[in-house]
């Protein structure tokens, strides 16, 4: 009898244990404690949660309508989240409950609100949130689903509040957090439709015709021309793990994002909270959606982060760099290692420079014609014999500016531009370019055969770019800054070939 008693209260035991459970559920999943959120602006990331249980995150995020630099020389009116484009980067844990303030400024013209895709419930906090100037909403959730989301504004006319800037992202950390990294980015792209076109000067207003229909004048990165690059790229060390929280606010674009020179080790894709692909070159962002991409950096260099959609990144601003540190290894990238002159049948080692595009050799003789001879794309074959030969007689002031000519229409122009004039905010100017005559000829030599990389002023505007070294031999190079000085500069300066060889002897 003693026995079976024993039983039937352990029996009881197990019973109320199991109720317990039952309601208290998981120690684990229970709100405990109570923190206010971290919030940084791009490009930098909050630090990761450690912490093993959800917790109570107070969010206060404010709304600022701020005049700001779209591009130099460019001004716009944003509306922001915590006074940048994009908003404010929030990061929280799977489980959390979030208490929400947003403030808008007693500065500010209009009414906003927000919609977090990170919130389960009608509108995703629009609902809850319309706050006119100088007031503060409050609401509350549960952030249920791991992954990353895009927030932004959806006052009416909602396109009109994203378009001036009015988005963010809010990383919803899984329970058992993210493999660890070296280093965390955050990139977001958006358009900004203008009344006048690319570049043009001045306080711009919105554009609600272009936008409409579609037609940006602006695509960027972390919403300004040049916001990543020179100064401000990313940083990384070889050898060190990247993660990246790439969102699109659109309001209107799809994404390609693409790094140059690099492939993406695993992609979360449209932002959710598995790695579903490995080995991806480009991924694709939609409006109002984001992605994941993880790599490791294996050797030094300037790597190019562009939405490959690609007269957006180089013609409208969606261009930012990673630049990596670190020794090379030339087993996995060797870097130019040989120019030869390809023949059609075999290659023979020559001092033919890649300016003149691949030539074909006639094997009946030893003339060599542009592949690209037909038209008005036709190169002076007499030139280009004069340029391969390196040949003193195109040191002679005429003889270098024609040369120079050829030169700068296989090297230049794409980027400087048939008349000299760059593309604004993006390639200066050689046409009446002050940078020119400042420098003078042994400083614009270095530039031609060395390249540049960071700001550069020209004609009080600051461009922040990269200029490639040219490949081209002494001749060439002085033949194209005569061409460059006479043509564009109005100057009667000329550039010998010694004069490049004694920069080019100083450099080593």
């Amino acid at each position: 009898m003693n026995k079976l008693n024993e039983l039937r209260n352990l029996l009881l035991v197990l019973i109320i244990l199991l109720i317990a459970v039952a309601c208290g559920g998981d120690a684990s999943d229970q709100i405990s404690g109570e923190e206010h959120a971290q919030l940084t602006q791009a490009p930098y990331v909050p630090l990761p949660i450690t912490r093993t249980h959800p917790t109570k995150v107070i969010v206060d995020l404010e709304v600022r309508e701020v005049v700001k630099q779209l591009a130099d020389g460019v001004e716009y009116v944003f509306w922001t989240f915590g006074g940048d484009v994009p908003g404010s980067f929030i990061r929280v844990r799977e489980g959390d409950f979030v208490e929400f303030h947003l403030h808008n400024h007693p500065l500010n013209k209009l009414p906003h609100n927000i919609d977090l895709h990170a919130v389960t419930g009608p509108g995703g906090g629009a609902t809850s949130s319309f706050t006119a100037p100088g007031h503060t909403s409050i609401f509350s959730f549960t952030v249920k689903n791991p992954g990353l989301y895009v927030y932004h504004c959806a006052t009416a006319p909602v396109g009109m509040h994203i378009a001036n800037g009015m988005y963010g992202l809010i990383l919803v950390e899984p329970k058992e957090g993210l493999p660890p990294v070296d280093r965390e980015y955050y990139v977001m792209q958006g358009e900004f439709y203008t009344e006048g076109n690319y570049g043009d000067s001045g306080l711009q207003p919105f554009s609600m015709q272009k936008a409409l229909t579609e037609t940006p004048d602006y695509v960027v990165f972390n919403g300004s021309v040049g916001s990543m690059v020179g100064d401000n790229s990313l940083k990384a060390n070889v050898g060190e793990s990247v993660r990246l929280y790439v969102g699109n606010g659109g309001p209107n674009l799809i994404s390609s994002f693409h790094v140059i020179g690099e492939i993406f080790d695993l992609v979360y894709n449209e932002g959710g909270s598995n790695a579903l692909q490995k080995n991806v070159q480009t991924t694709l962002i939609p409006a109002g959606g984001s992605s994941i991409v993880e790599f490791k950096v294996n050797v030094p260099g300037n790597f190019i982060m562009v939405d490959h959609s690609i007269f957006r990144a180089f013609n409208k601003g969606a261009l930012g760099m990673i630049t990596v540190n670190g020794a090379e290894d030339k087993t996995i990238y060797s870097g130019k290692e040989k120019d030869e002159l390809y023949s059609g049948n075999n290659s023979v080692s020559s001092s033919v420079n890649s300016f003149t595009g691949e030539l074909n050799k006639d094997n009946g003789n030893s003339e060599y014609v542009s592949k690209y001879s037909s038209g008005e794309s036709k190169v002076d074959e007499n030139l280009l014999k004069t340029a391969m030969a390196g040949s003193d007689k195109s040191s002679s002031g005429g003889n270098l500016f024609n040369l120079g000519q050829t030169v700068y229409n296989m090297s230049c122009v794409a980027c400087h531009q048939a008349d000299g004039k760059g593309i604004a905010n993006v390639f200066p100017p050689l046409a009446n370019s002050d940078w020119l005559v400042k420098h003078g000829k042994e400083e614009a030599i270095k530039n031609v055969i060395a390249g540049r990389t960071g700001e550069l002023t020209v004609n009080n505007k600051t461009y922040n770019g990269i200029m490639p070294p040219q490949n081209i031999d002494d001749t060439q190079a002085a033949a194209v800054l005569t061409y460059v000085y006479k043509k564009f500069a109005g100057k009667d300066i000329s550039v010998l070939p010694d004069d490049v060889k004694k920069v080019r002897a100083g450099n080593k």
